[in-house]
């Protein structure tokens, strides 16, 4: 009968044992970007981890953060410029963990354009004003000599649609994200850059929750960290799991094209998920151009990698690709 008891007493004493913590989480594009996150709830590793998890789809990391703000989701996929727009604004947002740290989009045209500097008085699609795709854009015409009066951008809302869009001849360019950039080179468009291997370091994808939320739950905010670290390792070393959400979420069923997306997130999601200090800071020295106030901001009020270093204190990621 004691040992009964006993039985009874470890398992109520296990955090993981009944009812699990409920969070909610956003991904925000149909991009292989948000492999982790995906890998991380088809694989049951949120579970594993004491979380009871209901995965949402909310495009764009303005809207998701305003959704974070609100309550209604605990967690969201986030590009560093939004947020650091977001903290200047007073938004209670930061970063806890890295997802893709360069930008992983390649600018597509139509055929008869060869050069970026074609693009002068063009149209070139981006999903919204203010995300990644955007930022993207800007920095490629701004790098050709190209200024904001010099073409027109048009904001198609999903990365799928600037590709209809370029096929169907409504814009001359766009930046396209694996697995549409495949997609757009499969139908001949030029690629006229690679910026995940030709552009700057920029955390373009992060996991980013609010601090009053991580205030009040720290604990599952490590246990989201964890299993989030975990996915990532899984989808870098066992293809046929990261192939498996690839198909399901960007819908992908030519072979070849998602194999060529899975081998371009394999090579750019980082096995130990630090936002780039190096990243954010070019960013905040680029806003600071345009907005004073952001020279007041430092590293430590946009990211927390707290948890990150806890885990690599613990031997977490040694273990994991050590197995």
């Amino acid at each position: 009968m004691l040992s009964a008891v006993i039985f009874f007493m470890v398992i109520a004493a296990s955090p993981f044992s009944w009812a699990q913590t409920k969070i909610r989480v956003n991904w925000g594009a149909v991009s292989g970007a948000m492999s982790g996150l995906w890998v991380t709830y088809e694989e049951g590793l949120f579970k594993k981890n004491g979380l009871e998890a209901e995965l949402i789809h909310i495009p764009s990391t303005s809207r998701a953060i305003q959704s974070m703000l609100a309550g209604e989701i605990h967690f969201s996929t986030a590009d560093a410029l939004t947020t650091i727009q977001a903290v200047l604004s007073g938004a209670d947002v930061v970063m806890v963990a890295a997802g893709v740290n360069r930008f992983v989009f390649s600018l597509m045209a139509r055929p008869e354009i060869k050069r970026v500097s074609d693009l002068r008085g063009k149209k070139i699609g981006i999903t919204r004003v203010g995300s990644s795709t955007h930022t993207a854009t800007l920095h490629v015409l701004a790098k050709a000599g190209l200024s904001p009066g010099d073409y027109t951008l048009l904001p198609l809302l999903e990365v799928p649609n600037i590709l209809t869009a370029l096929l169907a001849g409504q814009i001359d360019a766009g930046v396209l994200s694996p697995p549409t950039n495949s997609r757009a080179k499969k139908a001949s468009l030029v690629e006229l850059v690679n910026l995940a291997t030709d552009g700057p370091e920029f955390p373009s994808t992060t996991i980013a929750s609010t601090r009053s939320y991580i205030k009040a739950n720290e604990d599952a905010t490590r246990r989201v960290v964890r299993a989030y670290a975990e996915a990532i390792y899984l989808f870098k070393t066992n293809r046929q799991i990261g192939m498996k959400v690839l198909q399901k979420y960007t819908r992908v069923k030519e072979p070849e094209i998602l194999e060529d997306t899975y081998n371009q997130f394999r090579e750019v999601l980082d096995a130990v998920p630090y936002v780039s200090k190096e990243g954010v800071a070019t960013l905040l020295a680029s806003v600071a151009e345009k907005e004073p106030k952001a020279r007041q901001l430092k590293l430590d009020d946009l990211m927390d990698m707290r948890l990150v270093a806890e885990l690599e204190r613990e031997g977490f990621f040694k273990k994991l690709w050590e197995k």
